[in-house]
């Protein structure tokens, strides 16, 4: 949505970013009568803190079903609320986000299974010691019986991505080449989707550096649109 970020309240004068704030509210009196002193830009990406101590900190209390669905509800509301676009510039897809969403889906998967092994705990232990840090596990560590978990995972961040990339292009003339490969990065994400996430993990990784190279390509970087190009020809949806 295109919103004016910069505000002034009304009531008492006080100027404020909503950018920073996340809220439309005087930081001051609180008031919510305000006006915007800049043009209206496109904003998606709220201000949300993800932070995972309260969870960690009841390991040695709950159980691991228990543990897993307080992580589900923290990744998801993180996920629900972050956005890509600030203050009319394109983020990157950070580390923070994919590790958010791939907790979502494997607390997911580790709450709702009866005969847990031991290397799908470590894994979903390692994933919340440091998801709010940016911290992923290495592909090596991901379980078998894991992995369409953290493919789907990537899948779906790189949809939510995508979405806003496309919003973020909707005013610009993109090149035949451009637009190509954002509907060729489309088409890979519905491949991941339709398998269920259950490609190799280093594909999914790869679907992820395609996005991240497409993106700096469409800010001008011309090797990066290469580099993208070259990715998303190369991806191949083999299961291991």
């Amino acid at each position: 949505m295109k919103i004016r970020g910069e505000r002034e309240c009304q009531d008492c004068g006080t100027r404020w970013s909503y950018y920073e704030t996340g809220s439309v509210g005087c930081p001051a009196c609180g008031s919510l009568r305000s006006v915007g002193l800049d043009d209206r830009t496109e904003h998606t990406d709220l201000s949300v803190e993800f932070d995972l101590t309260e969870v960690r900190n009841a390991i040695d209390d709950v159980s691991t079903d228990d543990l897993a669905n307080r992580a589900r509800e923290h990744a998801k509301e993180y996920v629900r609320r972050r956005g890509f676009i600030s203050a009319g510039d394109l983020r990157e897809l950070d580390d923070t986000y994919l590790a958010a969403t791939e907790l979502l889906h494997v607390a997911d998967v580790v709450g709702r299974e009866i005969h847990l092994e031991e290397r799908e705990e470590l894994y979903f232990l390692s994933l919340l010691r440091g998801a709010d840090e940016g911290e992923r596990p290495s592909i090596a560590e991901v379980p078998p019986t894991l992995q369409g978990a953290r493919g789907l995972a990537y899948a779906n961040a790189v949809r939510e991505y995508r979405r806003d990339v496309r919003t973020w292009v909707e005013d610009r003339e993109l090149t035949p080449a451009e637009r190509g490969a954002v509907e060729t990065l489309g088409e890979h994400v519905k491949r991941v989707r339709m398998l269920d996430g259950d490609v190799e993990s280093r594909t999914a990784e790869r679907l992820v550096e395609a996005t991240r190279d497409l993106a700096n390509g469409l800010r001008g970087d011309d090797l990066a649109f290469t580099q993208a190009q070259d990715r998303l020809e190369g991806l191949e949806f083999g299961v291991e």
